[in-house]
């Protein structure tokens, strides 16, 4: 479901290089003059799962946020590799199958789930297009809501990887069967900005992707 899938090694390397030059000061993103890149330091790319409208700046929600603290697209499965799947409830990557709550990328492998919720903090993210901002996730508050917020007026669709769609399967009524095994084999890759597949028996809820390549100073 990520950059590395689309073009195997350039999209990667501009991930990779657009942080460089964030680090170094080199490259200054739209929309995000009034972030301290200093506090930031680079990593290896992590994806977030986010909802939301595409020209918010702001919002409440993030609780429904998920985070891949790694790349989850070469630890998919194959959808013709399901029935193996299923046999043994774990992945040749070692992540557990969830019959009742999986997850589909846009070249059709089923992937693990992210990690609910986001834990609170600043996130340096990216759609690996023209705008880098900061993402802030407050912790929870007294309802269990957690708010969002971009810096620098950025919108959540200028830090979307649009190419990496990513959407979650659940049954639709408790007599359901939602299965990998019923999605369709024809329409991948889904193309940017598209839905991902209507699955029988499932309800499906599409997720945002976002590319994190920055934590601040001394976070994990």
């Amino acid at each position: 479901m990520n950059v590395r899938h689309l073009v195997p090694s350039v999209s990667r390397r501009l991930v990779s290089m657009g942080a460089l030059l964030l680090a170094t000061g080199l490259l200054q993103p739209v929309h995000a003059a009034d972030t301290d890149y200093s506090k930031f330091r680079r990593i290896e790319p992590q994806y977030i799962a986010a909802l939301g409208e595409p020209g918010a700046k702001a919002g409440d929600g993030a609780q429904a946020w998920g985070l891949w603290s790694q790349d989850p697209g070469p630890r998919g499965c194959k959808l013709d590799r399901y029935p193996e799947l299923k046999a043994s409830g774990v992945a040749p990557s070692q992540w557990k199958f969830d019959d009742k709550d999986w997850w589909l990328e846009e070249h059709g492998l089923i992937m693990e789930k992210p990690t609910f919720p986001m834990p609170p903090g600043k996130y340096l993210v990216t759609g690996d297009r023209e705008v880098t901002a900061v993402l802030t996730i407050q912790p929870k508050d007294k309802a269990g809501n957690q708010k969002w917020e971009l810096s620098g007026g950025a919108t959540l669709y200028d830090v979307t990887h649009l190419g990496c769609r990513s959407a979650r399967y659940t049954p639709a009524t408790i007599n359901n069967l939602c299965s990998p095994s019923n999605v369709r084999t024809t329409g991948f890759p889904v193309y940017p900005g598209a839905e991902m597949p209507v699955v029988n028996g499932c309800s499906k809820q599409d997720y945002t992707v976002l590319i994190v390549v920055g934590l601040p100073v001394g976070k994990n």
